[in-house]
């Protein structure tokens, strides 16, 4: 990279300080840069912004395909901003299989909420590693509550683990549904509905308005029958992102979860479970990259898999002896 380029990415921690969008998004350019010298230089950053985060609530969003979640979050975004919230969105986009790219459409798909100077929209390419999108996403969580963002809401792809990776880096997890007579439990895992703060059924208006009470009924039905942790209950709303009806509700809910973990000493004891469980799986991501760039287990890698391949070794022989190479 030329030295214009390097320049280019430093970071005014001033500025972002102050609530600089344009400095905000070269320090989340910075920590999702894949060189090296780059990522020392982000950890510096984050380390002299770090007294400044943890001053937002943090949400986490999810849901079927098809449930509207661009159309919700720019409403939601809208009403958050309304009652004089500064509102970041970070929406991890996945990148393509075949071509690698990314189509980072978020700020077309929520052009009225992008325009908000109170507003920080951010879509990240996955570049295929999902373990590499939440990192970045932690980070660039940071930054934003540096930067003064009362809410960050982080959206996620709405498949597979991705769900899992999002709830364990945020405070609330709220889960997306569509009115859905007689399927009202289908599309959603039970680990899913395990970790649901909060469950939303979205297009409640018009024709699926009684569909959407009838499926709130049954989504409640269900949350008492699951076990999930902590003193809070988890609540199932209704409401409409195409008409902006009854946003002020959900986000009353998020209030009172927040208030009643705040009371109870829940929220600060489950962001700190979350940075502990991160820093746990950093080490073990940083000691697989130690053991790959090793010249002597890259050395002897190939022999053992194909030892293994053919029967000759068993599997857990194979890694002793890796990890042996590394002493």
């Amino acid at each position: 990279m030329s030295s214009v380029a390097e320049r280019a990415l430093a970071v005014d921690t001033r500025a972002l300080r102050a609530g600089n969008r344009r400095a905000l998004a070269k320090a989340i350019t910075l920590v999702e840069s894949s060189l090296e010298r780059h990522r020392d230089e982000a950890q510096a950053v984050l380390e002299d912004i770090l007294p400044d985060s943890g001053n937002s609530i943090r949400i986490g969003i999810s849901g079927v395909p098809g449930v509207g979640k661009s159309t919700f979050i720019e409403a939601f975004g809208l009403d958050l901003i309304g009652r004089g919230k500064r509102v970041a969105v970070l929406a991890v986009d996945p990148s393509s299989p075949i071509h690698g790219g990314s189509i980072l459409g978020d700020k077309t798909r929520m052009e009225l909420l992008s325009r908000s100077e109170q507003a920080f929209i951010r879509p990240s390419p996955s570049g295929g590693a999902l373990g590499g999108v939440a990192e970045k996403t932690r980070e660039s969580i940071l930054l934003c509550e540096a930067a003064g963002y009362d809410v960050v809401l982080v959206e996620t792809v709405g498949v597979g683990q991705s769900e899992f990776e999002v709830a364990a880096m945020v405070d609330f997890f709220l889960v997306l549904m569509i009115p859905n007579a007689g399927d009202e439990l289908q599309g959603i895992k039970k680990g899913i509905m395990e970790m649901v703060d909060g469950l939303v059924i979205n297009k409640a208006d018009g024709a699926s308005l009684d569909l959407a009470r009838t499926a709130q009924r049954h989504y409640q039905n269900a949350f008492h029958l699951l076990r999930h942790g902590g003193d809070w209950s988890p609540q199932v709303l209704t409401c409409s992102a195409l008409k902006k009806t009854q946003l002020g509700e959900v986000w009353g809910m998020i209030e009172a979860y927040q208030a009643q973990a705040l009371a109870s000493g829940g929220f600060e004891k489950k962001r700190a479970r979350q940075s502990v469980d991160w820093m746990n799986k950093l080490v073990h991501e940083q000691l697989e990259n130690l053991l790959r760039q090793n010249p002597a287990v890259k050395s002897a890698w190939p022999a053992l898999k194909e030892r293994v391949w053919r029967g000759e070794t068993t599997p857990y022989l194979a890694a002793r002896q890796l990890i042996g190479l590394l002493r």
